[in-house]
Order: structure tokens, then C-alpha cells, then sequence
């Protein structure tokens, strides 16, 4: 999987998989934080390797913050989604933060407590 040395035009369209999840605070359409890297990996995951492995990542992120967030949620009734929300909150700004760096500077990254969907 890490055999390819990734190009700057390759580092860049991989950074911008995890960057583009923040579009769903800017633009307020329901779930364009899935939709906007799915849109970017999907044009650009046959000309990399290195991108699709970062699209990847962005996109299964996305779906298992969904998930956490749903169960936060649900978890308000006990009062523990009090406490739990905010964390996913802060997690969810600060990974894609962490995974763009990486993918700036070439690493192939994995988000920690993510769901594999793909």
C-alpha cells in the first residue's frame, strides 16, 4: 500500500480530502462534510493511490463522526451526551486537522476510532 511516492499535486488533492469536511460548516447543506470529499475522491482516487487511500480515510471519518454523533444524541436522555457531545465535536475538528498535515507532508494516515466502511 505505501510502495507509491506521492507527487506535490498528489499531497495536495489527498490534504484537501480531509480539509473539505469542513465545508459542512460553511455551507449549510445536511451532510456535505460526507458529500465534498466523496466528490474529490471519486474524480481524482484513479490517478493516485495515495489519494484514494486519503479519500478513503476522509470519508469512512466522516461517516463514523455521523454515527458518534447520532449516538451522542440518543445518549442526551442520559445525560451522557452532554459530556460526550462537545468531545466529538473537538475530535472531529482536530483530526482532519491532523490528517491534512500528514497528507501535505506525504504520510499515508489513519484517523484513530474510525469506522472502515470502505
Amino acid at each position: 500500500m505505501e510502495a507509491e511516492i506521492p507527487t506535490p499535486e498528489n499531497r495536495t488533492m489527498a490534504m484537501l480530502c480531509h480539509l473539505l469536511s469542513f465545508s459542512g460548516y460553511v455551507i449549510p447543506i445536511p451532510l456535505v462534510a460526507v458529500i465534498a470529499p466523496l466528490i474529490l475522491w471519486s474524480m481524482k482516487k484513479e490517478e493516485s493511490e495515495f489519494i484514494d487511500h486519503h479519500g478513503r480515510e476522509s470519508i469512512n471519518f466522516q461517516l463514523s463522526i455521523l454515527i458518534y454523533v447520532t449516538i451522542g444524541v440518543v445518549l442526551i436522555c442520559a445525560y451522557v451526551g452532554f459530556l460526550l457531545l462537545p468531545a466529538i465535536g473537538a475530535f472531529a475538528i482536530v483530526m482532519p486537522i491532523i490528517a491534512a498535515v500528514k497528507a501535505n507532508q506525504g504520510e499515508w494516515y489513519r484517523y484513530p476510532l474510525c469506522i472502515r466502511f470502505f
